[in-house]
């Protein structure tokens, strides 16, 4: 059975750098442990996505979401990774924006340098959060182009 993520890790209030490589073992372990269903919920309301989205950026049905919740399942490894890195991109997201606010702005406005696509929309793919991540790293160093 897993234990319970612990709640720094997908807390948004605290700082990304606070999640350093010394950290990497923790988190895969809790990538191979699963993120309790609670744990994500908690996580899931301090973001401004429908269940809808969160199906979405997961590969799974709503219904199985609604399932996970009934049931306080634990996300296999694979959900669980994509959870973490959403998580950790939301750290950075508002370490550079300075708050969530703005942050979620960001989210959800076209990007010229995603292709005129909102950033959200590449939140379904490891690659696409790494993309995010990539362009963070320009806005907070001040390259826009």
């Amino acid at each position: 059975m897993a234990s319970d993520t612990p709640s720094y890790i997908l807390d948004p209030a605290v700082p990304y750098g606070a999640i350093d490589d010394k950290n990497g073992l923790n988190l895969i372990d809790i990538i191979r442990s699963g993120i309790q269903f609670r744990t994500f919920w908690r996580f899931a309301h301090t973001i401004p996505f429908s269940l809808n989205e969160w199906s979405s950026f997961l590969h799974v049905s709503e219904r199985t979401l609604q399932r996970y919740q009934s049931e306080q399942k634990t996300f296999d490894p694979m959900l669980s990774e994509k959870i973490l890195q959403i998580a950790l991109l939301f750290k950075r997201g508002i370490e550079v924006w300075g708050d969530s606010d703005k942050f979620h702005t960001w989210l959800d406005t076209d990007s010229i340098a995603l292709g005129n696509l909102k950033p959200k929309s590449l939140l379904d793919s490891s690659i696409g959060i790494q993309m995010l991540n990539d362009e963070l790293g320009r806005i907070e160093y001040g390259i826009l182009a």
